[in-house]
């Protein structure tokens, strides 16, 4: 069974995912799975932090010269954008290969699309609450909060949209969406056990 996390950034999706793993004894992977990527590709690990879910300099590469990138796509060869893309997304099917796992954003759901076992989450809150836990967790400003939250929210929305040819955030896109707000974080993850153990998941 692998879990794949949408998020909102400042919804607290990374925290639940971690939560969520932990609670049903099985692996999480964020950052870990772009240290894996980078070990598995042979590409600096800084290229995957670099690049991660955002997508705006590989976008405008491939407006300018869209055929290279549906061959190059078909070859997993590329520019160093796509090259990161490509392993990212083989490394997500091989985690999934190696047993249960949450996987935390980077269009883990559309690379996982063919199989049976998966079921695809998608963690939202209200903006003021996303303002006042990013401030609060980085230390900044809730202007600078909101800025970030807009940039970054941006960018995912961008990434998930071109990989994965759905719609970022629609309910179409996910099993389940959900408001961390309504019962917190902790709340959260207990529905979201409650959930599994429904399906028949323990």
């Amino acid at each position: 069974m692998v879990i794949t996390v949408g998020r909102q950034y400042g919804s607290g999706g990374r925290e639940i995912g971690t939560k969520l793993a932990e609670r049903l004894g099985i692996t999480y992977y964020d950052d870990l799975l772009l240290k894996k990527a980078a070990e598995e590709s042979g590409l600096c690990e800084e290229l995957f932090r670099s690049f991660d879910e955002r997508p705006k300099s590989f976008l405008y590469s491939i407006a300018l010269d869209p055929y290279s990138f549906s061959m190059n796509h078909i070859n997993s060869k590329g520019s160093i954008e796509q090259q990161v893309y490509l392993a990212t997304y083989d490394t997500i099917k091989k985690l999934a290969d190696q047993g249960s796992c949450v996987l935390i954003g980077r269009c883990a759901d559309y690379a996982l699309k063919d199989r049976t076992d998966v079921i695809n989450l998608f963690v939202t809150a209200p903006l003021p609450n996303r303002i006042k836990r990013v401030a609060m967790r980085n230390g900044i400003s809730e202007d600078e909060a909101k800025e970030r939250i807009r940039r970054r929210d941006k960018d995912r929305a961008a990434y998930y949209n071109f990989y994965s040819a759905k719609e970022w955030g629609d309910a179409k896109s996910y099993d389940l969406c959900i408001d961390s707000s309504l019962l917190g974080i902790d709340g959260t993850v207990e529905l979201l056990v409650k959930m599994l153990e429904l399906k028949g998941i323990k």
